[in-house]
């Protein structure tokens, strides 16, 4: 399995230090990310400077494809996949402890269902991101896996239907692009990524993903 593994993408050696810092820098940029997002909800967007107020920052962080895109970005470019899984799921527990350690001793409420949710997604990141870390690789495994990260970044950014279409937020079209440069890896590679995503796109249009948060 470990050399089936090794044939799709192999992890790079890195000195202790440098995973250290990196790893580190992960963490503190989770709980930064956390407070901003919380900060965010708690002011109205009208008391916000023009330029943040027009990029309706306090929707765009409450959703979930800014998130999905830190986290495959995060995975893909660790060193391994242990690696991956660690500093995944550091960032998860950084912003998701400092967001509601705010929402709890600072704007005073508990909101205890949505808080299990990402708890929940906390837990489950180091596998997820053990999975996207082999996008990078080569072959069918690694277009399978970033045809299904396009997928959902996609579902985000996009509504689609019979007779229309239109994008959902613009800061997550900015994502979406961001999504195929972080996925390209050839000009043959990314149109098949491209290609099976949107197929897959289509086939879930009427699937709720992340209890109905994509």
């Amino acid at each position: 399995m470990i050399n089936f593994l090794n044939k799709i993408r192999r992890p790079k050696k890195i000195s202790q230090t440098k995973n250290l810092l990196y790893t580190a820098s992960i963490l503190i940029m989770g709980v930064i990310l956390g407070v901003i997002s919380k900060v965010l909800d708690t002011i109205p967007s009208n008391y916000l400077p023009y330029s943040l107020e027009m990029l309706d920052l306090g929707n765009f962080f409450s959703r979930m494809g800014v998130w999905i895109f830190l986290a495959v970005v995060i995975s893909m470019y660790s060193k391994s996949p242990i690696r991956s899984a660690i500093n995944t799921f550091l960032f998860f527990a950084g912003m998701v402890g400092s967001y509601y350690l705010y929402t709890v001793l600072v704007a005073g409420f508990f909101p205890k269902s949505y808080m299990m949710i990402w708890i929940f997604m906390t837990i489950i990141s180091p596998f997820l991101a053990i999975v996207c870390w082999y996008a990078k690789g080569k072959g069918i495994v690694a277009i399978t896996i970033s045809s299904i990260i396009f997928m959902l970044i996609t579902r985000q950014a996009f509504g689609f239907g019979v007779w229309y279409f239109y994008i959902k937020y613009n800061l997550e079209l900015l994502l979406w692009f961001a999504t195929i440069f972080v996925l390209y890896q050839s000009p043959k590679q990314i149109i098949q990524v491209v290609t099976i995503g949107m197929i897959l796109r289509f086939l879930t249009n009427e699937i709720n993903l992340f209890w109905g948060m994509l």
